[in-house]
Parts: C-alpha cells; structure tokens; sequence
C-alpha cells in the first residue's frame, strides 16, 4: 500500500511545477501573435508600474520614426537581422564556446532576442534566461514580421534613467523633437544610448559617445541597405 501512494506523493509535488510550467509556456505563445495588432507593455515596464516608479512611454507607428535612427539600431545592435530568423547562430555559436572556455561573455542577443526577452523574461546575466531567450526569439520571428518586430523594439526599449521608454519618450528626454524629426547626430548618439541608459546620456554626450556616434552613422550610410527590411516597402529614406 505505501509504494502505490508514493507516485501520487510524488505528482502531489510536481502537478503545481507543471502547471507553473505550463502557464510559463502558454504566455508566449498565446500573447506573442496578439502582438501583432496590440501594442504591449515590457517586464521592465511593469516592474516599475508595480513598485510605484514612473514609467514615461508613448507609443510610435514605425513609420512615425526616423529611418535613420532604424537603420542605426539595426547596424548597431544587430546587423544579420534582416537576415535570420530571430537568432544569430554564428554569434550564438561563438558565445558559447567562449562560455565553456571560461572567457567573459561578450554578448550575442538579436534584436528579436532583446524583444523576446523584455516582453517575457528577466535582466540580468544568466544561462538560464539566455537558453530561454533562443527559442522565445525563434517564434518572435516567426510570427512577428520584422517590421512590427522593430515597432515593438523601438517602443518598449529602455532610453533614459527616470523611467522613460520608447523612442519618442528617450528623444524628447534628450532633444525635445519627435522621433520622426531625428537627424543623423541625433539618431546614432540615442543609439551610443542604449547599452546603459542610465548612465549614458545622448542629450549631454561624452567624447567617447561622440566617437561611437560618428562610427555607427558611417557604418549605416554605407551599409544601410542591410536595414531595409524595417523600412516602408523595404526601402529606407537615408
């Protein structure tokens, strides 16, 4: 009698870890094609919603944004964009090996990547959260098209450090125009921005920022093209 209770001791204790699980899955699956016409709220987002911080965002159709600073984010951040399917597998490759040599991670997240892991997952640096980030950005990219995918990037992506999010709310923080107004100095230095908003500031830029500024800004004219997938009929106005 006490081993045929056993395994029903034993599910007693995994049925909520499944359930938890379960539900852990079904969030992105169900809410990922709803993004697809509605507008969503990222983690960090609602982090500070719930800890009672400000949160600053107003929402921008990507063609209400500069193609400039869309084609700086994609030369910037992620260059294979247009290109794969949410994940970089060459990059992705490389990071791991550097892993398991015990070298410093150098970072290989998409753009897709980044989306998936503000609308679903947690900052910080974690094996965990980077194995979960592969797939989530698999099924990002294919369900999302690239363009809606850069909309939300754009949208949801930390640009100043009293809480402001999105393009619009990180260019009137720093320039007082609307995204769609940025020229070429604007858009690469609130690009220089985003790998630390809280400390960098595009409004008052360093010498260093400057520089990375200027770099991005040739890369872009000169490679722009790799960007079109996020422009108006995949043309970019440069």
């Amino acid at each position: 009698m006490a081993r045929a209770r056993k395994p029903k001791g034993i599910w007693r204790i995994l049925r909520p870890l499944c359930m938890l699980v379960a539900a852990l899955i079904a969030i992105p699956l169900v809410l990922t094609p709803a993004y697809l016409v509605i507008d969503p709220v990222s983690v960090p987002m609602l982090e500070r919603y719930v800890t009672g911080r400000p949160v600053v965002r107003e929402w921008r159709d990507i063609g209400a944004i500069s193609d400039r600073l869309k084609a700086a984010v994609v030369l910037s951040e992620d260059g294979q964009f247009c290109r794969h399917w949410g994940v970089d597998l060459g990059a992705l490759r490389d990071e791991v090996e550097r892993y398991m040599a015990g070298e410093d991670a150098r970072g290989a997240s998409t753009i897709t990547m980044q989306v998936a892991r503000n609308l679903f997952l947690w900052n910080g640096q974690s094996v965990v959260r980077k194995a979960l980030e592969v797939p989530l950005a698999l099924y990002v990219d294919l369900v999302l098209p690239k363009r809606r995918i850069m909309e939300i990037y754009l949208n949801i992506a930390e640009w100043g450090p009293e809480g402001q999010f999105g393009v619009a709310a990180g260019a009137q923080r720093a320039f007082g125009i609307e995204p769609q107004n940025l020229d070429w100095r604007t858009a690469t230095l609130l690009v220089t921005a985003l790998p630390n908003p809280m400390l960098r500031q595009p409004g008052r830029p360093s010498g260093g920022m400057l520089r990375i500024a200027g770099i991005v800004q040739n890369r872009t004219q000169q490679y722009g093209d790799r960007a079109s997938c996020v422009g108006e009929d995949g043309r970019l106005a440069l």
